[in-house]
Order: C-alpha cells, then structure tokens, then sequence
C-alpha cells in the first residue's frame, strides 16, 4: 500500500479509500486535479487553500447546508475558483463567463456524452 499524501493528510474530510481520494463524477476529479496543479505551481500554499476551503465550509453551515460530505467537491470547487479570483490568476468577470459557459456546454450535452466547450 501507498502512503498517505501528506498533503492530504491536512484534509481529513477529503472522500476517500485505502487507496486516496474518491470521487463521484469526472469533474470532481477534475476540481481536485487544477487545485493540486495549481498549489504544485506555487499559485497559494495549503495553509492557504485550507484557509480557503474553510471559508466555503463555514459559508456553507452560515447556509444552513448539511456538512454530511455529499457537497465537499461543490466546496472544493467554490474555494478554488474564489482563491485563483483573489490571486488574480484569472479576473473575475472572465471567472463567471467561463463558469457561464461551462455550464450551458454541460447543459446541452446529453447525459453520457463528454462535455465540449465551444466558444465564440
């Protein structure tokens, strides 16, 4: 067996296995993947991004929203796309447009078929 990540060892709340993460759908994967890429690139640290992920969690509860698990990538991808908007890695109107146009592409694909961004 694999040791544990040690970076994942700081998310105890992560879904995961013997084996590490889990994951439900393609995008959750996906959240998880850009998060790593982004802290490997040196973009914020993890004291950082727990900061952020903390944030969302707590947003969340002020929300009412139940912290049974069922939503940590939803969280997950929340604080990524508010900490790269605070790094100012992406701006934030060209942040909404993209999740606007991701989520249109989503809306108009069958269910099974593979997601396809087309832009202007």
């Amino acid at each position: 067996m694999t040791p544990p990540n040690p970076d994942l060892a700081a998310l105890p709340a992560l879904p995961r296995d013997d084996a590490g993460p889990t994951f439900a759908a393609p995008w959750e994967a996906q959240a998880f993947a850009m998060a790593l890429s982004l802290h490997e690139r040196g973009i914020f640290t993890w004291p950082e991004w727990s900061r952020a992920l903390a944030r969302e969690l707590a947003d969340a509860a002020a929300r009412g929203e139940p912290d049974d698990g069922t939503h940590c990538y939803e969280h997950w991808l929340a604080a990524l796309e508010r900490l790269v908007a605070e790094k100012k890695v992406v701006a934030q109107d060209e942040l909404e447009q993209r999740v606007d146009e991701w989520d249109a592409a989503a809306r108009a694909t069958p269910h099974g078929k593979p997601i396809e961004l087309k832009r202007p």
